[in-house]
């Protein structure tokens, strides 16, 4: 049973793996772990006043784009994925503050891990309705991915607008660095 632990936007792997697993499908639980832990990091850096900026007219303010991580993720899991959700108009917080969103991003997610890390192989490649199409489940998975990966750019690029620090999600940002990382900027030597 995996237990996920999100402790300032730092990620903690209980590494137990049932042993009836694929061990190419051991990488599911722990990315989506990070993902969600980069996610909360990067919500975590805005202030509850931030959350009815927007850079534009047309643009989502940081709010929305909050709370549509929260319902879209839901119904991903729960139409698309087959997984049992709570109802959708039971996702969104009571109170509408940075501390409520992040809270209940974590309190939705964190029951997910043992969920994907139980799926089979078999499960993964079923095919399954998303959206007017049908899908491979793992595809719909990986989607999911990318389309938090998505609205947390999205923040990222609100934060540094805003003039706020860009916390690291993917390596070093102009804000936030260690040393021997590496913004790969340019060609190594003897290239």
């Amino acid at each position: 049973m995996r237990k996920a632990i999100i402790h300032h936007g730092t990620p903690f792997y209980d590494k137990g793996v049932d042993p009836g697993v694929n061990p190419l499908l051991t990488h599911l639980p722990e990315t989506y772990e990070s993902e969600l832990a980069k996610t909360v990091s990067v919500w975590r850096a805005f202030r509850d006043s931030d959350l009815n900026w927007r850079p534009h007219p047309r643009s989502s303010t940081a709010g929305e784009i909050m709370q549509h991580q929260l319902l879209s993720e839901r119904r991903f899991f729960s139409e698309f994925l087959g997984r049992d959700e709570v109802a959708a108009n039971q996702v969104l917080p009571a109170t509408v503050s940075v501390h409520a969103f992040v809270a209940r991003l974590v309190e939705l997610a964190t029951p997910r891990l043992d969920w994907i890390a139980s799926r089979t192989e078999e499960e993964w490649i079923e095919h399954v309705p998303f959206f007017d199409v049908e899908r491979e489940r793992i595809w719909i998975f990986w989607r999911r991915v990318l389309h938090t990966a998505h609205h947390r750019t999205q923040l990222t690029v609100y934060l540094r607008l805003l003039d706020r620090v860009v916390p690291s999600t993917y390596g070093p940002t102009a804000d936030v660095t260690w040393s021997g990382a590496s913004p790969t900027l340019a060609l190594p030597e003897g290239e």
